[in-house]
């Protein structure tokens, strides 16, 4: 690292990294070329120096080297990651270089976002996305930090879940007509609507009343796409044993690979098409209207609770990833576990007691006032 006079008057300082490429910067002050050399040799010692030359790639370009790497997405994700990309993100920073990118513009942007009626869940996700792709530059020596990192965002509030009893599925199954069934699997086993779609007969293990979810449909660009389920892992789910004879019927004749639920034409169910035919009017038939197939599985989780299942249970019936995840979502559910737990504490703390005095002790002086030392 040297800093020297140029025949013209300014001030160069220069450097090698690590690979022997020189860089330097030219000033009109001494002070200042020292001050900036100084900063690069700081950033260097703290593993934080990045080649200014790799960061003068732009967000657009980058954004495409991201988002081809990310090969471990399932095709849904990668397809809602390309969408945010191309509405929220890039019509702001495609032709903006890593290097300008700064913490204030990253906030500015998502305040903008934010005032232009993007839901909270959006501007998020969007936030999400454009962080991911500049982690990657960090990791890729192109940025010493995320400047992403630390951003306030909006905060998504809770929407209100609708439980259903047991009374409201079965007039609601009963109103769906064929489709009972489908809406009675999904009430009671919590299946998420792409994991129905995709059962297949070989996974319906009617002798110990089991539905093996392995693989789960999604609907990219009006296409179905067949593929592991949203946790990448397979579950076994229990049904109710009187689903055992309706499910029977409904697989009577197909082969081990045909769909359970086929749509008329023997193709995909959609869920578009499910709802058209059948849900919506069947909910408003009953009083339900506005209802979605994606509520019946929080009723699943409502009744399984309400029958004593615990949240590991309740976790690894609807495939959440950890019950953490599981309590997150469905909190208020448990709460009655918590007045259960007191119950049974005072149940203890009073037989405890009783079987204190019927030894003969007497009985322990919790409103006492312990004696006083005395002083030396």
């Amino acid at each position: 690292m040297s800093v020297a006079k140029r025949p013209n008057g300014m001030w160069r300082a220069r450097y090698r990294d690590a690979s022997g490429r020189e860089h330097s910067r030219h000033f009109d002050r001494k002070a200042d070329a020292e001050r900036w050399l100084a900063s690069v040799k700081t950033s260097i010692a703290r593993g934080e120096w990045a080649d200014p030359a790799l960061a003068k790639v732009t967000v657009g370009d980058w954004a495409a080297v991201w988002l081809g790497n990310q090969v471990q997405l399932k095709p849904s994700t990668r397809f809602r990651y390309g969408i945010l990309l191309k509405n929220q993100i890039l019509p702001v920073w495609e032709r903006v270089q890593l290097s300008a990118v700064t913490h204030a513009d990253v906030g500015e942007w998502i305040r903008r976002l934010s005032e232009s009626g993007y839901s909270a869940s959006t501007v998020r996700q969007s936030h999400r996305v454009f962080s991911l792709l500049l982690a990657l530059a960090v990791r890729d020596g192109r940025l010493p930090r995320n400047v992403a990192t630390g951003v306030k965002l909006p905060r998504v509030g809770r929407a209100e879940k609708t439980f259903l009893t047991h009374v409201q599925v079965a007039d609601l199954a009963e109103a769906a007509g064929p489709y009972g069934i489908a809406v009675a699997v999904l009430a009671y086993t919590g299946l998420r609507w792409g994991e129905l779609a995709a059962l297949r007969v070989k996974r319906v293990d009617l002798t110990r009343r089991r539905l093996l979810v392995a693989e789960s449909m999604t609907e990219i660009n009006g296409k179905a796409v067949f593929g592991t389920p949203k946790t990448h892992h397979r579950r076994s789910v229990p049904f109710p044993r009187f689903l055992a004879d309706p499910l029977k019927s409904q697989i009577a004749g197909r082969d081990r690979d045909d769909l359970v639920f086929p749509s008329p034409e023997g193709e995909v169910l959609r869920n578009n098409n499910f709802r058209r035919r059948a849900f919506d009017r069947a909910a408003a038939e009953v009083g339900l209207k506005g209802l979605t197939p994606h509520e019946l599985r929080h009723t699943a989780a409502s009744l399984a609770v309400a029958e004593g299942a615990n949240v590991k249970a309740v976790q690894r019936m609807l495939g959440h990833a950890s019950a953490a995840m599981t309590l997150d979502v469905y909190a208020d559910l448990f709460e009655d576990d918590l007045d259960q737990v007191a119950e049974r504490l005072d149940q203890a703390a009073t037989r405890s007691s009783a079987d204190y005095l019927r030894t003969d002790h007497a009985a322990p002086a919790f409103d006492a006032v312990p004696p006083r030392r005395k002083a030396r």
